[in-house]
């Protein structure tokens, strides 16, 4: 009996996007069952490939954009506007994102995020009445320092000094607003809940993924410190204490601070959008995967979120990675789980994924047709 599959993977980071990997799952899954009807949905938790993927969904167009990227250097960017709902989707990966730097060559107090502003710039230039941020995959652990400059916010120290780079902020005296605030809607899609300081905060548990060191923590985490602090005690403002201000690098409390945003989970909002529960109430089986399946993958993570959804459901979940860490976790919420390193060695894996991706969907679909999974 032929079957309805919905494939819907996120990225699979630094080998495909989560539309080149759903395009590869599906020639995959067809191999294997070629009379069954797919229809790929590409997922983002607000990382890499949210503003692809949301905008596909939305059906919003690019447009383009001059700026800079985290460490000032000139570049071309997209973001996407969709005109019947004046909806802009920004994706801070597209411009202060860490894959667009040269590896090891920047420290990151020497990167910030002013590039973003000229993003939300346009968007309120062209009319926006909301403006969609995914904030994942940044480089930069700045607080929205940086933005919030290039929007015309001044910090200034002791005897009014101006402060121009974050870890400066320690010395952090007094914040002075632009005389005419952005008053853009945004909703920040965010992939963790961490705020801002203390042992989960951004500096401590993430900033190691952008260059920081346990030497550079003390300062670091006192700089984002002494801006939440002057925030509050200027505009009342206690947003470090915000779930989601801690993501990428402070910038989930930078966009509630200085832009007055709303945090949300990025899988809940691109669910929303995408009208993700009526295609599961479609669908027999779903296919979805990411590079790697982890703890991690459970803590709001978009793969993660969508196998408990089908799980609420009863509607089998099947996912693929490049890695699968051991865990007693998964058999809860997948039919079945299969890493391109079982079939391959990860050097392989890597440098022809879609391959291993294609070959692994139609291994699975043929151990799903054969009862090799549990169907739920």
């Amino acid at each position: 009996m032929a079957l309805h599959v919905l494939i819907a993977p996120d990225k699979f980071k630094g080998t495909l996007t989560a539309a080149a990997a759903a395009d590869a799952m599906a020639e995959g899954w067809l191999k294997a069952r070629p009379h069954d009807k797919v229809r790929c949905l590409p997922i983002s938790d607000g990382g890499d490939g949210f503003g692809e993927v949301l905008s596909n969904a939305l059906g919003a167009q690019p447009q383009s954009l001059e700026t800079v990227d985290a460490a000032h250097r000139p570049l071309s960017a997209q973001w996407w506007w969709e005109p019947q709902r004046r909806l802009a989707i920004i994706e801070s990966a597209r411009i202060i994102g860490l894959a667009l730097l040269p590896r090891g060559k920047y420290h990151p107090t020497a990167l910030d995020t002013f590039g973003l502003g000229a993003a939300l710039q346009a968007a309120a230039a062209k009319g926006a009445r909301r403006c969609l941020v995914g904030i994942g995959g940044s480089a930069t652990n700045d607080g929205g320092f940086g933005l919030a400059r290039a929007l015309g916010w001044q910090f200034f120290g002791p005897h009014q000094r101006p402060i121009k780079s974050w870890p400066e902020l320690v010395n952090l005296k007094t914040l002075v607003p632009p005389p005419k605030r952005c008053r853009l809607p945004i909703t920040v899609a965010v992939d963790v809940q961490n705020r801002l300081l203390g042992k989960h905060g951004c500096t401590r548990i993430y900033g190691p993924q952008k260059g920081l060191t346990p030497a550079d923590f003390p300062a670091a985490e006192a700089a984002l410190r002494r801006l939440a602090m002057v925030m509050q005690r200027q505009f009342g403002k206690a947003s470090h204490r915000e779930p989601g201000s801690g993501a990428a690098g402070g910038l989930g409390f930078g966009l509630m601070a200085f832009l007055g945003a709303r945090c949300v989970p990025g899988f809940q909002l691109l669910a929303r959008h995408a009208r993700l529960a009526q295609a599961l109430r479609q669908s027999d089986v779903v296919l979805t995967g990411e590079g790697a399946l982890d703890a991690s993958s459970l803590m709001g993570k978009g793969v993660g979120e969508l196998a408990q959804m089908c799980a609420a459901r009863k509607v089998p979940c099947l996912g693929l990675a490049g890695v699968i860490m051991p865990s007693h976790r998964w058999s809860r919420w997948f039919a079945g789980t299969l890493g391109l390193v079982e079939l391959t060695n990860p050097e392989d894996a890597q440098s022809r994924a879609a391959y291993w991706v294609t070959e692994a969907a139609a291994k699975l679909a043929g151990q799903f047709s054969a009862g090799l999974t549990n169907k739920v």
